[in-house]
């Protein structure tokens, strides 16, 4: 019996001190909750905003600054026993002995998460900047597509309108406008366009488009031509210099009217499917229904209203008694919803302010 209640006692002890460390066991899980739970706040945020300016009512956005995970796990053990005695009056000799074990342990998570409203002249200012040719066009080097990239930052290439929203509604894009991306497009899959950067001595950098006219075939040889045709472009030459401009001044350049990232979201804005009970009675702004020739096949991104929560959301916010959503199985509006999150970060080109200094007590 002695050897039992010893044997307990010692299993029940080292089990307790075997979960004293809750330290970097705990890295891995907390690394994806935080980071997925970031991740989900930031689609909600954009979402609710793009859905906001629909309704005329202004964007506010909150960064997440810092987070401190602070865990404590305090423990404790007991426990007793009697020595076996034999009973006298017992022939059987049996034991008369008690074992008690007493435990307890205290588990806290506090973690402090800060959060930095974005806000001031820095933040309005990467909102209302136009993009840079360099960093739109750095994207499609990079694969993503050139139709779908600069038909959501390019608001005109080369005098050629891209679609236009305002208060009073929606007008399309030019037919030529469109098919200049689409060629655009074949011979970025061609591989027969590329961008490079170039320095002058003066050190004055510039970004120059080449079209390849070598190793390419027939039909993207003839995509090239009809695209130089539609931009004014000199037939002729193979590199062109990106500028950011209204128009172009000779037939050398590719002069690009970028969008903002506040006119993208203005965009996107006026394509959210509002009730029709908002539009009679003018709580919403007119969008993509006013168009004079609406056509789904030119639309940037699909964002639903319904008044219960979606099944198949890949993103879903509440507003005005509605629910706002983007389907996960639309492929197009989930790419762009992502590359209007990403153009966050590449307008805003400063550095960014010092996260609030906190002080963790110690336990």
């Amino acid at each position: 019996m002695k050897t039992y209640i010893t044997r307990i006692a010692v299993c029940t002890l080292l089990a307790m001190a075997g979960c004293k460390s809750i330290g970097p066991g705990q890295v891995p899980q907390d690394r994806f909750d935080y980071s997925a739970g970031i991740g989900e706040s930031w689609k909600s945020q954009t979402l609710l905003n793009i859905v906001k300016i629909r309704y005329i009512d202004p964007p506010i956005f909150v960064d997440v600054g810092q987070i401190v995970a602070s865990r404590s796990l305090a423990q404790n053990l007991s426990a007793s026993a009697n020595v076996p005695v034999y009973n006298g009056g017992n022939p059987s000799g049996s034991i008369a002995g008690t074992f008690g074990l007493s435990g307890s342990g205290t588990y806290i998570d506090q973690p402090t998460v800060t959060y930095t409203p974005l806000t001031g002249n820095r933040f309005i200012k990467s909102l209302m900047t136009p993009l840079t040719p360099e960093a739109v066009f750095g994207m499609v080097q990079a694969g993503w597509p050139a139709d779908g990239v600069l038909y959501m930052a390019a608001a005109s290439i080369n005098g050629l309108k891209n679609q236009e929203t305002s208060l009073s509604g929606t007008v399309p894009p030019e037919p030529d406008f469109l098919r200049a991306l689409t060629l655009m497009r074949k011979i970025q899959l061609s591989g027969g366009v590329a961008v490079r950067v170039q320095q002058d001595e003066q050190k004055h950098v510039s970004t120059l488009l080449s079209f390849r006219r070598q190793d390419i075939t027939p039909e993207v040889l003839a995509d090239s031509r009809e695209l130089r045709r539609l931009l004014k472009l000199d037939p002729e030459a193979t590199e062109f210099q990106l500028v950011r401009a209204a128009t172009a001044i000779n037939d050398k350049e590719v002069a690009l009217n970028m969008r903002s990232v506040l006119q993208l979201m203005q965009t996107m804005a006026a394509q959210v499917e509002v009730p029709a009970e908002h539009l009679a009675e003018h709580s919403a702004a007119p969008g993509w229904e006013s168009a004079t020739i609406p056509g789904k096949e030119t639309r940037m991104i699909e964002i639903h209203s319904s008044k219960e929560r979606p099944d198949h959301a890949f993103v879903a916010v509440p507003y005005n008694n509605y629910w706002f959503s983007i389907d996960t199985r639309d492929l197009k509006s989930k790419r762009v919803f992502l590359f209007t999150m990403m153009m966050f970060t590449l307008a805003d080109t400063s550095d960014a302010p010092p996260p609030p200094t906190l002080t963790i007590p110690t336990r």
